[in-house]
């Protein structure tokens, strides 16, 4: 029965949703889908669309650290002719938060490298392809409330996490 299996809140586009900025999707591998889908009740989020940003929209960065120093007001997210779209990003990290916890997921499979769902590295705010290590605003406001976050190269350690009752 579905409502025993853990839910699991999961970047929209790693769905196969069209909603990244540049309007298209990172869907997964059927088997992985499928994979997450016997194991989990998956919750859809794009914290980005959540905010009120349009798809497509213009490229955005987190300027001056991570989410986390968004988060501490010491950074911004902008996008690459200047426009400040950090209450948007604020937004929606809050709207997925709340998402979150209205459906007790202590999980999360988000996308990689994103300025908000990247939970290992992002993009360095100099609009060069440039990474640095942090995670961004989304990851950063889930992390801060104890769900474990997971990127696309990590599903064989989120499906194992699960089947181990870690």
């Amino acid at each position: 029965m579905s409502t025993n299996k853990p839910a699991l809140l999961i970047s929209a586009c790693l769905l196969g949703e069209a909603v990244r900025y540049d309007g298209q999707a990172k869907g997964q591998a059927p088997d992985q889908q499928a994979a997450l889908a016997e194991r989990f009740r998956l919750i859809p989020t794009c914290p980005e669309c959540a905010g009120g940003l349009p798809v497509p929209r213009p490229a955005a960065e987190v300027c001056g650290g991570d989410g986390a120093a968004v988060w501490q007001g010491t950074a911004q997210v902008m996008t690459a002719d200047g426009q400040d779209v950090t209450a948007a990003f604020v937004r929606g990290a809050e709207h997925s938060l709340a998402l979150a916890q209205q459906h007790a997921c202590h999980l999360a499979l988000l996308k990689a490298n994103s300025p908000s769902c990247g939970n290992r590295q992002i993009y360095d705010g100099s609009f060069s392809g440039q990474r640095q290590p942090g995670e961004g605003v989304c990851s950063s406001l889930l992390h801060q409330h104890g769900i474990k976050i997971f990127n696309e190269a990590e599903i064989e350690e989120l499906l194992h996490s699960v089947d181990n009752k870690i």
